[in-house]
């Protein structure tokens, strides 16, 4: 199997094109990769393009496509706003957002979230975890980048008023239904799946219920991941899959 690399599709329109940086150094000092070798580009945006090295330089490789492969979006887009927790087990989540289809991750700082950013350190974390996702487009082969947002609070996410065909909010309150039943009363009201859903995932402790009636009432439906508390690794993971089954098949 080629190695894999990511480019921006606006970096890699031509027959011919460069990697640089951070991608050609793996490359050329980690891969040893060399003239004739035969390597993927993903440009997070559907295209799989199957490229020849044709010539390399000190911090440099030049590469001719040799097919380009697209990759349709998937048919609804999954955002995933999810609570940061403790140490680096965001970046686990990102990784596996990206195997399981999310289009999009939100990560949200609520009451309960230990860590504090400043706006220095929101933007540095988010770069920081966009280049995470960025290298587990690499490690499973998808050809969609999700967008990893700056870290921010809930009322400042339901400030922008996006809109989202179904969303859904874990919920460790008694009123909450499971997510199959709403997807499919979903579909009997409208005639099809949704075409956009966010899943809200809270912290350790769970959202307050100051911050989940905020959340209900901007739409979100409450439903149940199950007789279990999950940490909030896993009903990431747990939220995505059934998602990603039920939505994309």
């Amino acid at each position: 199997m080629p190695h894999r690399f990511y480019l921006p599709p606006e970096n890699c329109t031509g027959d011919s094109f460069k990697l640089a940086g951070r991608e050609a150094h793996h490359a050329l000092h980690v891969l040893r990769l060399k003239r004739g070798d035969e390597i993927v580009v993903l440009d997070g945006a559907r295209g799989e393009l199957i490229c020849e090295i044709e010539n390399t330089s000190r911090d440099s490789i030049f590469v001719r496509v040799k097919k380009r492969n697209s990759v349709a979006a998937p048919p609804c887009s999954i955002t995933l706003l999810v609570a940061i927790p403790k140490g680096k087990i965001i970046e686990s989540i990102i990784q596996k957002s990206v195997e399981l289809g999310a289009r999009r991750v939100v990560p949200l700082l609520t009451d309960r979230v230990v860590t504090r950013l400043s706006e220095d350190e929101r933007n540095h974390k988010r770069e920081q975890w966009q280049q995470v996702a960025v290298e587990a487009i690499k490690q499973c082969g998808a050809a969609w980048l999700p967008k990893i947002e700056i870290p921010m609070e809930i009322e400042k996410f339901l400030a922008q008023k996006e809109k989202f065909d179904l969303s859904l909010v874990g919920s460790l309150q008694t009123e909450r239904r499971h997510p199959r039943e709403i997807i499919s009363e979903f579909q009997k009201v409208n005639g099809h799946l949704p075409k956009s859903a966010a899943v809200w995932i809270g912290p350790e402790g769970d959202f307050t219920l100051g911050e989940l009636k905020t959340i209900e009432n901007s739409g979100a439906l409450p439903m149940t991941l199950g007789n279990l508390t999950l940490r909030v690794e896993t009903a990431s993971i747990y939220c995505l899959s059934f998602l990603n089954y039920e939505l994309n098949p």
